[in-house]
């Protein structure tokens, strides 16, 4: 049995005043300390969290094996924003997990964790979420009313067209034009608010990376390099073809408008790492091996809406809707899988983690 020892370096005086609550973990994933903060936040002493795992007394909605390998390999702090966090005994609490590895024993980790008060996660998380539902909801009604009467600006002015002179025919065609330009960006709405549930079955990521890669150089992404970086053994994921076909393509096709004119190089890389297990609603973990990276070499995302990216009707380009990478990330929780993002000027990584295809049960002989 261990006995409670503390090896943390900071002066106890500076330790015990922190007001938010801290762990020290340490290379084996085990509790090496814990503040007072700490201890109220989780309804424990720092002698009984002492030398436990520190995912298994503590349960975070989030895939922390990951960043602790992040973290650890890259020398830097991360931070998880609006994750679940509980011990058990209480009802979890949103907060922002923030990671940091000590510079003087670079394999100790400490863990911060930001509670959001009551009313910040009423008036602020859970708002925006209710906000964001009925506006999708209001905007996908209104999208489908508006269509029609657009139908018909557009067909008036294909006939007023006919009896014009060519340089008074340039205005008709502006309002076509302008018509068909406001019809897909409705059709995105009615897209968003109307997508099916996934039909998922063994897919192979490689086919539908590749089909991916060829629609976009033939459009959208004929000013880029995309550049293929697969693990041919890879197995299949368990999705909906068509949907996991979607998500590729809003992807690069994010990574294209990103780079602009000048263009630049998507890189298209697949890995396969056992490492990311993530918490399924039933409580179970899931594990999610398959990796793909869209990597791309643009300005990077804003640094005011980088931790928002994901939400609906946030957009970092000027004239963006805001919902492709929202049904990136819709398209992959109904898949029970994970998204993530980093970026810095010249480096921007979109990073999908999804499941195996699900073995079937040994029947009974």
């Amino acid at each position: 049995m261990s006995s409670y020892r503390s090896p943390w370096p900071v002066p106890g005086v500076i330790w015990a005043s922190l007001p938010l609550p801290a762990l020290l973990v340490g290379p084996d994933g085990m509790i090496r300390e814990a503040n007072p903060a700490a201890e109220s936040f989780l309804n424990a002493s720092a002698k009984s969290l002492f030398g436990q795992p520190v995912l298994d007394r503590i349960m975070i909605d989030a895939p922390m094996e990951e960043a602790f390998l992040r973290a650890r390999a890259n020398q830097a702090p991360m931070k998880i924003n609006n994750a679940d966090v509980t011990s058990g005994e209480r009802p979890p609490v949103q907060c922002s997990v923030h990671i940091a590895p000590m510079h003087d024993q670079p394999d100790y980790l400490m863990l911060l964790f930001s509670p959001r008060e009551i009313a910040d996660r009423l008036g602020r998380a859970g708002a925006s979420k209710t906000a964001a539902k009925s506006a999708i909801g209001m905007a996908e009604m209104l999208a489908h009313e508006i269509k029609n009467p657009l139908a018909g600006i557009a067909g008036a002015a294909q006939l007023l067209s006919m009896s014009l002179t060519p340089e008074d025919r340039e205005m008709t065609d502006l309002i076509v034009e302008e018509t068909r330009r406001i019809v897909k960006l409705l059709e995105q709405v009615e897209q968003f608010g109307n997508l099916r549930p996934p039909e998922r079955r063994a897919v192979n990521i490689h086919d539908a990376l590749d089909r991916a890669r060829r629609s976009g150089l033939v459009g959208f992404a004929s000013h880029m390099v995309i550049q293929e970086d697969y693990d041919p053994s890879l197995p299949p994921t368990f999705a909906d073809p068509d949907q996991l076909m979607q998500v590729f393509l809003n992807l690069i096709k994010n990574a294209a408008e990103a780079a602009g004119r000048k263009g630049g190089t998507i890189r298209l890389r697949t890995f396969y790492d056992l490492s990311l297990r993530m918490r399924r609603k039933d409580g179970s973990q899931g594990a999610l091996p398959l990796n793909v990276e869209v990597i791309d070499d643009g300005p990077g995302l804003p640094p005011d809406i980088a931790a928002e990216v994901f939400d609906p009707f946030v957009s970092g380009r000027e004239n963006g809707t805001g919902l492709g990478l929202a049904l990136v990330s819709k398209i992959i929780a109904d898949h029970e899988g994970w998204i993530s993002v980093e970026s810095v000027p010249g480096r921007t990584v979109f990073r999908l983690s999804l499941p195996m295809v699900p073995k079937e049960p040994k029947k009974e002989v």
